[in-house]
């Protein structure tokens, strides 16, 4: 089918070139006119903004694809969509929004005669050739128009309507939050094996665990070859960004009092490893001084 196509950083320009492969037209659009010379050389049509890119689909009901930073970029988007796009066209948010701003949004466009679909889409810089993992929210009958380009880009069973509005980018809230867990629990168990009486083959464990192992996944994958590229990592610093995600997921477990300590600690871990120096850790060493007559050490 034909689909428009807004955004072309590291993950969308794959999306294009794996649209195009499963011989989808493809057009789109980037601020970066680099970004957009090399899906065209790939065979995407070129657009000079998002009013062309409309311009230049043909098919009625039209469908743009959205794939930019969550926050602003992707709010100014979806109005600039909204205002280029014609009663019975679809809009679908790819990236990283927040559900309730999606809720907001599909209402938004709803007013104006245009369809909202949020597809949460995991997959990252693998995706190209493995697949996207797309959990989708919205209209029954517009996501099954648009199924041709949610099979293409997902890996068999890798797409699926999760619900309505809002329901896509939920799960893949959840989804990441669930990742941060997952990534702690590999880095904290690696660091003890690393603390360990024992010399210990890093790389090899890890390719061991891949094998039959009840802790086996791709994150292990991704893990085995981090550590046999750098057994050490003495090329990483121990600085770990979070994209959002993460705490917006923990702040929902709040808002529902819903426990989860795993992921907010996992995302506290995070916070702690952007820290030069903990007041913290020395409020307590004061603090053992103070009741105990521990020693300091001072800097």
């Amino acid at each position: 089918m034909e689909i428009g196509f807004v955004g072309l950083g590291r993950m969308g320009r794959n999306m294009v070139v794996r649209l195009l492969r499963g011989k989808h037209r493809v057009v789109a659009w980037d601020p970066n006119a680099a970004s957009v010379a090399e899906v065209v050389a790939a065979g995407a049509v070129g657009a000079s903004g998002i009013r062309d890119v409309a311009a230049k689909l043909g098919d009625r009901p039209r469908a743009v694809w959205a794939m930019v930073p969550s926050g602003d970029p992707t709010e100014q988007v979806i109005r600039d969509l909204g205002a280029a796009l014609e009663s019975g066209d679809a809009v679908i948010d790819g990236g990283n929004s927040h559900y309730k701003d999606s809720i907001r949004r599909a209402g938004y466009l709803k007013e104006r005669g245009v369809q909202f679909v949020d597809s949460g889409t995991s997959g990252g810089i693998w995706g190209l050739e493995n697949g996207y993992c797309l959990m989708v929210g919205g209209n029954e009958v517009v996501c099954r128009r648009l199924e041709p380009v949610f099979k293409t880009l997902a890996p068999p069973d890798g797409y699926a309507r999760v619900g309505e509005n809002g329901a896509g980018h939920y799960v893949k809230m959840i989804h990441n939050g669930i990742e941060y867990g997952l990534m702690e629990a590999y880095a904290e168990g690696f660091e003890l094996l690393q603390a360990s009486p024992f010399s210990l083959d890093l790389p090899r464990v890890a390719s061991l665990w891949r094998n039959g192992s009840v802790v086996r996944s791709w994150l292990l994958d991704l893990a085995a070859d981090a550590l046999r590229e750098d057994p050490r990592l003495e090329h990483v610093k121990d600085y770990v960004d979070d994209s959002g995600e993460g705490r917006w997921t923990v702040v929902e477990s709040v808002e529902r009092a819903v426990p989860a300590p795993v992921l907010a600690l996992a995302l506290q871990s995070r916070f702690r490893s952007r820290q030069p120096s903990s007041f913290a850790a020395k409020l307590l060493a004061a603090l053992r001084n103070k009741f105990g007559g521990h020693p300091v050490k001072t800097a």
